[in-house]
């Protein structure tokens, strides 16, 4: 079902701030985050995290947005900074706003409610009847209209995006419950008593209305969105809180007519390194369940004018390859190969995510006793992400096989100076982290 077109969109979408958290330390995916803040991690070859929720604004025509930034934040402001540019006659922006200490605050971001209560003087300054929060880490596509378009008729004050999951994913969500107004009635974060679960199922009459079963077994977990009216944000962040799933929506369920946006797409937290792997590699499918092949609603990124791909002799079986790559001869299956990525003969890239080169070897050649930029020959790469600038010689092996879920490579001297391991695993997942050396048989 498609948005309401009697609506004057123009004028609520011009009265409409959208939000976007990008401060988060992202712990859970490190070593991707080591040296980037999670919204800035790269994403199915050639986008980056952050791309997902500001495209969604774009295609929903909100085209002013604020960047919230706080830890590891340059990749992530020279990204955006080099990609979302509006002419000068236009009042469309999408810009940072990176935690700052001022003489009324002296401190960091404490969590997702206290970043937007730092800058909300900023946010009200502005002539916005309603402002859409959003996670800079998620992977979905979002006409935010049809939730605006819900919260509007339905005289909310505050309306939060819930999908539907099952009672095994119930646990690791803030659940909501509702009536048959779809008005929140109740929210447990995480919920593990069964009796409480039992107590927290869509009702069939609701299931029914949604085209499910009425015998599924299913909750409606918070996807983190959000969409406030001015008064209520305001009212809502006057006092201590630091984050809303945690203290802002339970309090404001007694206080606000809150409602709930059943959203039924595809939608993915890329909260940890299993998350990402799985994500990315579900785009290699014939039919994934989530495409950037949609010219109706694009996702959007930094245009950078490098040649097609050139493939020499090389075996393929689903693959996502990006631009400006050069793979000899090599056997690559089930993989996403980033920009620029240099693959070369008799080398196997199985289940694999190979995030290519910010440059070309001729940019910044190899150091004395360093292989060239990309992966060499004969190597065997499998159930691995093999971060961006990684120098990978010939002969290596990357596996997780034989290893527990989660373990360090021993530590080992780099181009800095700095002691660090080379390889770390995550999830059962081999990760060689950005700007890493492999040399020459190396064996992970």
């Amino acid at each position: 079902m498609g948005i309401d077109n009697t609506f004057n969109w123009p004028a609520v979408t011009e009265k409409t701030l959208a939000i976007i958290m990008g401060g988060g330390a992202g712990s859970r995916l490190f070593p991707l985050t080591k040296e980037r803040s999670k919204p800035a991690v790269p994403l199915a070859g050639k986008y980056r995290l952050v791309d997902i929720p500001i495209s969604n604004c774009l295609n929903s025509g909100m085209r002013r947005i604020y960047v919230l930034t706080q830890f590891n934040s340059v990749s992530l402001h020279r990204h955006i900074g080099a990609t979302y540019k509006f002419d000068q006659f236009s009042r469309s922006f999408v810009e940072i706003l990176a935690a700052q200490q001022t003489p009324g605050d002296s401190s960091w971001y404490q969590g997702t409610a206290d970043a937007v209560r730092q800058n909300l003087t900023d946010f009200l300054n502005g002539p916005f009847d309603y402002f859409v929060i959003l996670s800079g880490d998620q992977l979905y596509r979002m006409d935010y209209r049809r939730m605006l378009e819900q919260h509007i008729e339905k005289k909310a004050e505050l309306t939060i995006a819930t999908i539907p999951v099952g009672r095994q994913d119930a646990t690791e969500f803030g659940i909501m419950h509702t009536d048959a107004q779809r008005t929140i009635t109740r929210f447990v974060e995480k919920p593990k008593d069964p009796a409480m679960l039992d107590s927290l199922r869509i009702p069939p009459s609701l299931l029914k209305e949604l085209g499910r079963a009425p015998e599924d077994e299913l909750y409606q977990a918070s996807m983190g969105i959000y969409i406030f009216n001015r008064e209520t944000l305001r009212e809502a962040l006057a006092n201590k809180h630091m984050d809303f799933g945690k203290h802002v929506i339970p309090e404001a369920l007694g206080k606000y007519r809150v409602q709930a946006h059943i959203f039924q797409g595809y939608w993915e937290d890329i909260g940890t390194i299993r998350a990402f792997f799985e994500a990315n590699l579900a785009l290699t499918n014939p039919l994934p369940p989530f495409s950037f092949f949609d010219a109706t609603a694009p996702i959007y990124t930094h245009m950078r004018f490098l040649p097609g791909s050139k493939i020499n002799g090389a075996t393929v079986r689903q693959a996502n390859i990006s631009d400006g790559c050069i793979i000899s001869d090599a056997n690559i299956e089930r993989a996403v190969i980033g920009l620029r990525s240099i693959i070369k003969s008799g080398s196997t890239i199985k289940n694999s995510i190979i995030m290519g080169a910010d440059y070309y070897e001729e940019i910044r050649p190899a150091r004395a006793g360093e292989p060239p930029l990309g992966i060499g020959s004969n190597c065997v790469v499998d159930h691995a992400i093999v971060d961006k600038n990684a120098r990978v010689g010939n002969g290596v092996v990357v596996t997780p096989d034989g290893k527990p879920d989660k373990c360090d490579g021993p530590p080992a001297r780099w181009s800095d100076g700095t002691d660090k391991p080379l390889w770390y695993i995550r999830d059962g997942i081999v990760v060689i982290p950005k700007g890493a050396v492999l040399p020459d048989g190396y064996w992970v």
